[in-house]
């Protein structure tokens, strides 16, 4: 009897919390449908004649084409960028014991990105830099670099040095063991670092907020322009906010078995 109550319980907290986690998502995905009239009558919360001039606000008047691909664009760049800076150094940490360089990376992660905002500005308005790709690249990087570095040291941290030391026996210089043993090994931890990375850039509103401009304006960003002094369409922001939010969704969806087993077998020790 206590089994069957427990699985009962179970039953209802999950469809509470499902319920809790989709129910907005849902709410956002019909809204996007509907007119403004239809999003604020409770009567049409299901029944209501389908449209879709809202996205063609958002792709035709709005040019979200162009905000699609700045986002894709600036979150591809800097977890590249970060992937060839970041696993080498999350190596080098790992294999030669640098704890103190490791602190560093952590307090890189710990620091709020919104108090380096202001003298980020100060010192890229100043070199003319503001607006541009490359000052959102660099801004991104503050956060993708070290989650990959602390991702990769702990998948390092897992895997055994014998097998470099196989590969150096048979002539395999260190850079040479690294390269064709150790990097082929650590695919799924560098798998799980990229997608963590790109899916924090691509959802970053703070940074691209202030260091952005018209042309290099990404999604999150341009969600605002539906926001009025006066008024707000909803029906635009609803579809723009589902642009912003459906692929990367089913990115995560798709990838997530993937970012799973690259932490599992990142928190291992071999």
């Amino acid at each position: 009897m206590t089994k069957r109550r427990f699985a009962i319980f179970r039953a209802i907290a999950l469809v509470v919390i499902v319920a809790a986690l989709i129910g907005p998502l849902l709410w956002m995905l019909m809204a996007s449908f509907k007119t403004t009239v239809d999003i604020f009558d409770t009567s049409r919360i299901f029944r209501f004649t389908p449209t879709l001039e809202n996205y063609r606000t958002v792709f035709q008047q709005a040019n979200y084409g162009a905000f699609i691909w700045n986002s894709f664009f600036v979150a591809a760049m800097s977890t590249l960028i970060s992937l060839v800076l970041g696993v080498p150094a999350a190596y080098s940490m790992s294999r030669f014991r640098m704890n103190r360089s490791s602190l560093v990376v952590l307090m890189a992660r710990i620091i709020p990105g919104v108090s380096l905002l202001v003298p980020w500005y100060y010192v890229f308005s100043n070199l003319r830099m503001v607006g541009g790709y490359s000052v959102l690249i660099m801004s991104h990087m503050f956060v993708s670099l070290p989650l990959i570095v602390y991702i990769m040291m702990g998948f390092f941290d897992g895997l055994p040095t014998e097998l470099e030391e196989a590969g150096e026996v048979d002539g395999l210089t260190p850079i040479g063991a690294f390269w064709h043993v150790t990097l082929p090994l650590s695919t799924p931890g560098i798998a799980t670092a990229a997608i963590l990375s790109f899916i924090f850039s691509w959802n970053n509103f703070m940074f691209a907020l202030v260091l952005s401009s018209s042309g290099t304006k990404t999604l999150p960003v341009a969600i605002f322009d539906f926001i009025g002094y006066a008024s707000i369409d909803w029906g635009g922001l609803m579809a723009a906010t589902t642009v912003v939010t459906i692929p990367i969704m089913l990115l995560a969806l798709v990838v997530q078995k993937y970012i799973v087993s690259g932490l599992t077998a990142g928190a291992t020790k071999g």
